[in-house]
């Protein structure tokens, strides 16, 4: 049989065929495999993008094979990808033939990564397809490449406001669906910084908006060890600005870097929001009766508030302490530290635990874990990260910090209670149920309006806590309350 088939093929003529086209190599972009690359790690580590993306920065350009346009391409493509997610999501999914859970988290983020180029940017249609199916042939191959055209190209029928208009409810009918999806929030956290925040739709919008701007980055000038005048003069020709609210603040421009700043690299100043400098700066200036000479930072990591607050403590000739229970945290507040020219130690310890004696401070800051909503400039993974339950998950432990705090304190003394979340179960609904003895015994304290403390600072509300917000301050949106103890 073999022979006859053998004998048969040969008798034939041969068929035509055309030549194959050559294989060719997909081409390799940097700046996308970089931010594909961190996406991963976002994804895969439940890392930060804002820990993660500044060493794989750094090591491409040490390479060269960035300079700094590509470094601002790859930065706007991670963050713009992370802050957008939910909708993206939403979007592709009209444009694939299976549940999106059934779609590799790799070929998702490749699809994230393309879906912002097309509706964030202003990067061509046709740049955007191509270049994100090349990124796909180089980390999921040739097959997966092809499917990555097909949904992109179905992405593209339409621009950012045409594929809302399909997808996002109409805000009568459900307001929470439709601010979520046009900002890219979930709807729990638009519900809750709604509640938060108060009022009718515009300013929801807004705070919901500045969530998605890039936050300037700012530089705090430590007291004693460096001005805000020497870093403006520093960083002139790269376009800085004096702070809006803190005397030690200056806001760098875009693409301003801070390691590049002789100040920061010693130690002498750091990177650090202003709305945490106001926080360190009222408590550092509250009233006190009797002696001021120990102060505690009773959850200190990852050192930004200690360093000032030391700073500031060094020149009224009183002591800091800063405790942090994890070592890895502990080691970057002594760092943060290193050189403050006045008394300090750093303790690695729990603040519901405390190594000190009842009633040893005259000035408390308990900066409390918590779910870190109210920054997500900064963080925007965390939007999709975290969940309703975690609101429970934090709240006894941020009571019981609260009541260590308190006890820390003596007769006369003031604590601050501070946490990045303007969530009401984070905020003035822990003070209220900690001072009243709800879940332990009541504390005899009264508050210190915090308003007067933030000179110049508008729209602080009624009072007496302090509530900032990105929208209306430039700033993380940290809640502050100042108590002082009475007994």
């Amino acid at each position: 049989m073999s022979y006859i088939r053998s004998t048969f093929s040969v008798s034939q003529p041969q068929p035509r065929h055309r030549p194959g086209k050559p294989h060719r190599r997909p081409k390799k972009d940097p700046v996308r495999i970089l931010a594909f690359e961190a996406l991963r790690a976002v994804d895969e580590r439940d890392a930060y993008a804002n820990l993660v993306l500044p060493p794989l920065l750094r090591k491409a350009r040490e390479g060269g094979e960035f300079d700094a346009r590509d470094a601002a391409l790859a930065t706007e493509l991670v963050y713009g990808s992370l802050r957008r997610q939910g909708t993206y999501d939403a979007i592709i999914a009209q444009c694939v033939d299976r549940p999106l859970r059934e779609v590799d988290p790799p070929v998702l983020d490749v699809l994230t990564l393309g879906a912002h180029q097309l509706l964030g940017t202003r990067i061509p249609t046709h740049a955007a397809v191509s270049a994100s199916v090349e990124l796909a042939r180089v980390v999921l191959g040739d097959g997966r490449a092809k499917f990555v055209n097909a949904v992109l190209r179905k992405v593209a029928a339409n621009d950012l406001d045409g594929w809302l208009a399909r997808i996002a409810p109409d805000y009568d009918e459900d307001p929470e669906d439709h601010l979520g999806l046009v900002h890219a929030h979930p709807r729990w956290i638009v519900s809750a910084l709604w509640d938060a925040l108060g009022g009718g739709r515009a300013g929801i919008e807004d705070l919901l908006e500045a969530d998605n701007e890039r936050p300037e980055v700012t530089l705090v000038a430590r007291p004693g060890r460096a001005t805000a005048e020497e870093l403006l003069a520093a960083a002139g020709e790269r376009g800085a600005l004096p702070g809006r609210w803190s005397p030690y603040a200056v806001r760098l421009a875009e693409g301003g870097e801070p390691g590049a700043l002789d100040a920061v690299r010693e130690g002498r100043a750091g990177v650090q929001d202003e709305g945490s400098q106001l926080v360190a700066l009222a408590l550092a200036n509250a009233p006190v009766e009797g002696p001021d000479r120990a102060w505690l930072d009773g959850c200190a990591g990852p050192g930004g508030k200690a360093a000032l607050l030391a700073a500031l403590a060094a020149e009224r000739g009183a002591a800091l302490l800063a405790s942090e229970k994890q070592p890895h945290r502990a080691r970057l507040v002594a760092r943060a530290l290193d050189g403050n020219p006045g008394p300090y130690a750093v303790i690695t310890a729990d603040g519901t635990r405390p190594a000190w004696r009842p009633g040893s401070f005259d000035r408390v800051l308990m900066d409390v874990p918590c779910t870190g909503l109210g920054a997500l400039r900064r963080r925007p993974e965390a939007r999709w990260r975290r969940r309703p339950e975690d609101l429970d998950g934090f709240a006894p432990l941020q009571r019981e910090l609260l009541r260590q705090a308190l006890a820390a304190v003596r007769v006369g003394g003031v604590v601050g209670y501070a946490t990045c979340s303007p969530h009401p179960a984070e905020t003035r609904a822990v003070v209220e149920d900690v001072i009243k003895g709800r879940g332990g015994p009541a504390v005899a304290v009264e508050w210190v309006d915090a308003r007067p403390l933030m000179p110049g600072v508008p729209a602080l509300g009624d009072g007496p806590d302090v509530q900032l917000w990105p929208h209306l301050h430039g700033t993380d949106a940290m809640y502050l309350a100042l108590l002082r103890r009475t007994g």
